[in-house]
């Protein structure tokens, strides 16, 4: 087999020349001499490694990570789900009676007991309690505090639609992710939450196509606490991130109902498609690099990135850019530069490669993923690879016909504000399918996984499961 051809450069070697040319050399080495037939999925490794961080605990160096508890046990469940293993009632409870612990006397959960409230670890702790949890009392779904959480959610909400992630701290679209996430699940959702929030989504997109983590372009912070407007936008604030931009375009999918139910505004907010698909395909990493994702321009690959650049193709197709199966995902609104991309399809990126990069480099001999050889293992690359991974090998997209069914089955709760907004969220969220025949699977179905939900980070089962409990709905069997 030819070795692969090295990246291009200009003669004029520099630090960041250097290390790419270096990682190009280590990953060269975990090249499979048959492409079809790259190392296994080594689950009992896996297993065993999610095992002992869970009972036994996390070792020393994870206490830098204090602040980062729900996402300790969000990777570690959630990884447990995507592999189709499923807690026993001990640790489940065990689970449950931890995440409890975590949430905020005054509304949504903090990274630890007694820690400040926060957006990330509040995803994390319901996404969490949506694996481990259920109805009913010592439950956990039942002890969340939704109204002190609604409140909490409005009181970190600014003038230009975007949300602070905790008091006094940042805004950043991660945290406005994880809020959408988390008022879907709970049934949280009003016109007041969302207003204005697209309008600052799309502002974050930057000149590459990918989304910043921020923008401040209408308004002022004043050291007084007040806001001055401005009178000309500014431009994006930060460089293209693949974080960054999976969470801002999730978002952009689940705010596009509250969007439709404006139609007659005079102007809504766009984002450019023809740019970010551009972005994330350059994103993929050559052959030397195995197909493997970076998360920047100019970057070295990563495999979390797998999950953060590779799982933005489901959405895209979800809009009817880049779809590779010829499903009608419904009209889009979204105006879009030189003309349509639905002549596009998925050849745009290379599912087998990343499959291989997962499965070649990103697994380490003892057990867990990681983001490169030599790097160590770690529950965040551990989920976020095995989240690349299913991303890349099932076929997941919204179902008319499913769609369909989950509406016919919707019953009508008067005493509930918004019932469109409401109805037509829970629609959108659970009409996702996967499409029958159509995995991806690199070396056969000793290394499949679990099909994981494009927007949420959940399976499609916990998903149902939490949102038919919060909205009051008996959802029908998939046929």
């Amino acid at each position: 087999m030819a070795q692969p051809r090295r990246s291009p450069d200009d003669h004029y070697f520099t630090d960041t020349s250097d290390i790419q040319s270096e990682t190009e050399s280590i990953l060269s080495k975990h090249i499979p001499l048959d492409p079809d037939a790259p190392h296994p999925l080594q689950k009992n490794q896996h297993l065993q490694f999610l095992v002992r961080n869970l009972i036994q605990g996390f070792p020393s160096r994870y206490t830098s990570q204090d602040a980062s508890q729900p996402w300790l046990l969000y990777w570690t469940l959630q990884s447990f789900s995507v592999l189709g293993v499923a807690l026993d009632p001990d640790n489940k409870q065990k689970a449950i009676n931890t995440i409890l612990a975590w949430q905020h006397p005054d509304g949504g959960f903090g990274g630890g007991p007694g820690q400040h409230a926060h957006l990330l670890p509040t995803y994390a702790a319901v996404c969490a309690l949506a694996i481990a949890g259920r109805p009913g009392p010592g439950g956990g779904w039942d002890q969340i505090d939704r109204e002190k959480m609604y409140k909490f959610f409005m009181s970190l909400k600014q003038p230009d639609g975007s949300f602070h992630v905790s008091h006094d701290a940042e805004v950043d679209v991660r945290g406005i992710y994880c809020l959408l996430v988390v008022a879907h699940l709970l049934d949280l959702l009003t016109p007041e939450l969302l207003d204005g929030t697209p309008a600052f989504i799309a502002s974050c997109q930057t000149y590459e196509g990918g989304f910043s983590c921020a923008s401040q372009p209408y308004f002022s912070a004043e050291a007084d606490g007040s806001t001055i407007l401005l009178d000309t936008i500014r431009p994006p604030l930060g460089e293209a991130h693949g974080g960054y931009t999976f969470c801002s375009l999730a978002s952009w999918i689940m705010l596009r109902p509250s969007l439709n139910l404006q139609e007659k505004a005079d102007h809504l907010p766009t984002i450019n498609y023809q740019r970010l698909m551009r972005w994330l395909v350059q994103m993929q990493g050559g052959e030397i690099e195995l197909g493997g994702f970076r998360g920047r321009t100019n970057k070295l690959v990563d495999g979390c990135y797998s999950w953060w650049v590779g799982g933005c193709f489901s959405l895209l197709a979800s809009l009817g850019i880049g779809r590779g199966h010829g499903h009608d995902a419904g009209p889009s609104t979204d105006a879009r530069d030189d003309g349509e991309w639905d002549d596009v399809d998925e050849s745009v990126w290379n599912r087998l490669s990343l499959q291989r990069y997962i499965l070649c480099a990103a697994q380490h001999p003892a057990g867990g993923l990681r983001d490169k050889p030599p790097k160590s293992a770690d529950a965040y690359h551990t989920l976020y690879c095995l989240a690349g991974l299913s991303t890349a090998q099932h076929n997941v997209y919204p179902s008319p016909a499913r769609r369909a069914d989950v509406a016919a089955a919707w019953q009508l709760h008067p005493e509930y504000p918004h019932e469109e907004l409401r109805k037509t969220s829970f629609l959108e969220a659970l009409s996702w399918s996967e499409e029958e025949g159509g995995s991806h699977v690199l070396g056969g179905s000793v290394n499949r996984v679990n099909a994981t939900h494009p927007v949420f980070g959940l399976t499609m089962t916990h998903t149902e499961g939490i949102m038919s409990h919060f909205y009051k709905q008996t959802i029908p069997r998939r046929k």
